[in-house]
Order: C-alpha cells, then structure tokens, then sequence
C-alpha cells in the first residue's frame, strides 16, 4: 500500500529558513502536504488550521520551547512527532523521547529523516489497538489504577499523562501480569521492525516509566528486570472488573 499517495500533511517547526526549506523540498518529492512555521505562534496556529498528520519541530525555537510545545499538544492529541534538534547529549535525546515518537539530530541526512516520517505515518495509520488476554478492564491496588477500556493511568488517585509509546508498552505489559517479555519482543510489537530506533529505546521508555508509577510507591515495582531475559508487570492484587 501506498501511502504517500493519501497526502498526508505534516507540519514543520523550524526556525532556520535553509533547514526549513530542505526538509520541504524532499517532502513534498514524496508527495506529502507541508505546512512551515518557522516559531511556536505561527505552529500553533497551522495546528488549529490544518491538522496535520505529524509534526516535525525542531526544540530551540524563538519565542520558546518546542519540547514544552510538543508537551501541551500530547495532552489533547496522539499525533505522531519528530523532534530535530542540534541537542545531541544523551539526556537531551531521553528527554525528547520521552514525548515524542522519534528524535533526529542535526545535521541530518534527509534521505532517513524521510524514511522516519513514513515509518511513523505509517504505525499511525494502522489501527494498532491492544487486545486483552483476559477479561479484566481495570487494575487497582491502592497506588496505581489501569482502566485498560479508556487507555487511563492514575497514580496515587491523580490521573497521569503519558506519551503514546509508554502507554502501549504500559498497558501491553499489564496486560499479561507476570509474564516476562524481551526488549526485542517490546521493540517489535511497540516500535515496529521497521522502526529506526533500536531496542536501547526500550530501556529509556522503562525507565521512564519505571519513574513516573513508581515514585513514592513504597519498595513495590510494578515493571521489574528479568536479568539475561527481558521485563514483566509485577501486580500487587488482582484484576478487579468495573
């Protein structure tokens, strides 16, 4: 299947007017809309307007923070993004990872920075919905709270937002509660194979995780590490039905 060929919209976040005007030209080679902003005002209102299919943004903008942009948008939309950024130690790289789906450094080889965006618009488009292995549709044990039919995650009674690959991988473990899963099993089933990123970006994900459900929780973890095997979804209880 091709595609390209539904013309697919992307907007573009950047702030230099050669790096803009590249990434445009080899888009638009391969068919797809485009729609340029070279700062955060001009971005969020080609968000409103024309609803792209993902974002390309670039992270030091002027008049802000992509990353803090990109952020707010996770919190109302599960649209695919991209960040490209000249930030390149690995913190920074975890940190943008941990919003969005992909993280390409500059300078960058535009031939791959378009093979990535149609990997992505590509799991997008796919409907990649978790099935449950049982009947269950909610877990709940006092700290952290599952309801696996809204895709909703409360910690301590406060619900959380997390991006779209750490809920996947979330709800992909609890789904099977004890059951240990490798990194290359997460990547594929998460990522996709022909993802550009690697199974080290299971790890970051993890740990991630690991910080925003686990923090204050008391000694439990709820995704513990298999040395030599892979991770599982440690429950405190059962799986309660609403």
């Amino acid at each position: 299947m091709n595609f390209t060929n539904k013309r697919k919209s992307i907007l573009i976040v950047e702030d230099d007017m050669d790096i803009a005007d590249l990434i445009d030209i080899y888009l638009r080679n391969q068919d797809y809309q485009t729609y340029i902003a070279y700062n955060l005002k001009d971005a969020s209102a080609l968000l409103e307007q024309k609803h792209p299919d993902l974002i390309l943004c670039d992270i030091m903008l002027p008049d802000g923070n992509g990353k803090t942009w990109i952020q707010n948008i996770k919190l109302q939309k599960d649209l695919p993004t991209i960040f490209l950024s000249s930030l390149k130690e690995t913190e920074d790289i975890i940190d943008g990872l941990e919003l969005a789906e992909d993280y390409i450094t500059k300078p960058f080889d535009p031939d791959i920075m378009v093979a990535r965006v149609k990997s992505h618009l590509r799991r997008a488009t796919i409907e990649t919905g978790i099935t449950l292995s049982s009947t269950a549709t909610v877990y709940r044990d006092g700290w952290l709270d599952l309801n696996f039919d809204r895709f909703e995650v409360k910690v301590n009674g406060e619900e959380i937002s997390l991006p779209v690959k750490e809920l996947h991988l979330l709800f992909h473990m609890a789904t099977r509660p004890g059951h240990v899963f490798s990194a290359e099993h997460l990547f594929d089933r998460i990522w996709g194979v022909d993802s550009w990123s690697d199974v080290r970006t299971v790890m970051v994900h993890i740990h991630n995780l690991r910080r925003k459900i686990e923090e204050h929780s008391g000694s439990h973890r709820y995704i513990t590490t298999v040395r030599g095997i892979g991770y599982k979804f440690q429950i405190r209880s059962t799986f309660k039905q609403d």
